[in-house]
């Protein structure tokens, strides 16, 4: 996985006139610029409840309007990564391996290798590009294109403006996944008719790990500094939450982290649905995904204020 910023930075060297035409952001009504009364409530209490309202919806429009120059580059490059591990792996190494034993409430169910990785690459590729989208695109915004300060110029809080960036990169990793899907379909992976209910649930994916990749961001210093979520995070990750192999294989205390992870929740939920059937203690795995975004959104709302109000 190659950590470089994200292709849609150099698009956005246009001004704030330019990336808010026809959102509302810079519009003559509303209450005075909230710059500083961002920076005194972040001073106050970093750490108090999120003060959110509507005004988030103009930032994510903003991104959308961006994002449009460049489509198409930004889907193949976000599906291409995922498609070539579902081919390599899944064709290549799954003639070798055949099927893979799962254990179902059903009992052990031997199921394709290519259906097997489909189901977590899937959640894979929704963490992958939520994660590069609140890291690399919202660092460029928020430090090195100084967006996020011209955003808060107008009647928009620094809240409003987090919950944007971690909206908006849950829609692009629900956008990259519903095109992956697409091709699995085509491909003859799976037909299941629950596939339609992995589509919010790979929402979700997005939206949590976008969560937790905007606590990097508001630490980061640099781009270089994401190498280290990456590598020390998500790599051991994909690897520990029943991706490319069942977890079963894992040792035993290994696996009890690994039930607390939130890919293997992500992986939990949607794997079963290919398979047509019902997830497994659906409502704690979607207990974890929801407890990791509450959690991570608060600590990233607090890391946020605290270096806006430096």
């Amino acid at each position: 996985m190659t950590n470089t910023p994200n292709r849609e930075s150099a698009e956005e060297r246009d001004d704030l006139i330019e990336g808010t035409h026809g959102t509302g952001l810079a519009g003559p009504k509303g209450p005075p610029p909230s710059r500083g009364v961002a920076r005194s409530a972040a001073g106050g209490a970093h750490f108090a409840p999120p003060r959110l309202s509507g005004r988030w919806w103009p930032v994510f429009l903003r991104n959308l309007l961006v994002w449009k120059k460049l489509a198409i580059p930004s889907l193949v490059g976000n599906i291409a990564e995922p498609l070539m591990w579902l081919v390599a792996f899944g064709y290549g190494m799954g003639a070798l391996v055949g099927q893979v034993t799962i254990a179902t409430p059903q009992g052990n169910m031997a199921v394709p290798y290519i259906l097997f990785l489909a189901s977590g690459s899937i959640c894979m590729s929704a963490m992958n590009a939520a994660s590069f989208e609140a890291l690399y695109s919202a660092f460029s915004r928020m430090h090195v294109q100084k967006t996020w300060d011209g955003i808060m110029n107008a009647p928009v809080s620094l809240d409003d403006v987090v919950l944007a960036e971690m909206l908006w990169a849950g829609f692009k990793a629900l956008f990259s996944v519903t095109a992956i899907m697409a091709v699995m379909l085509g491909l003859g992976i799976s037909h299941s008719p629950k596939l339609l209910l992995a589509w919010p649930v790979l929402l979700g994916v997005g939206i949590t790990f976008s969560c937790i990749a905007l606590v990097f961001n508001a630490l980061a210093q640099g781009y270089d500094f994401f190498t280290y979520y990456f590598t020390l995070f998500l790599t051991p990750m994909m690897f520990l939450s029943g991706v490319f192999f069942p977890r079963e294989q894992l040792p035993g205390v290994v696996r009890a982290i690994s039930d607390w992870l939130p890919l293997t929740n992500a992986v939990e939920l949607v794997r079963p649905l290919f398979m047509d059937q019902w997830p497994e203690q659906a409502w704690l795995h979607a207990a974890v995904l929801l407890a990791y975004t509450v959690a991570a959104f608060w600590l990233a709302l607090a890391l946020t204020r605290k270096r806006f109000a430096r």
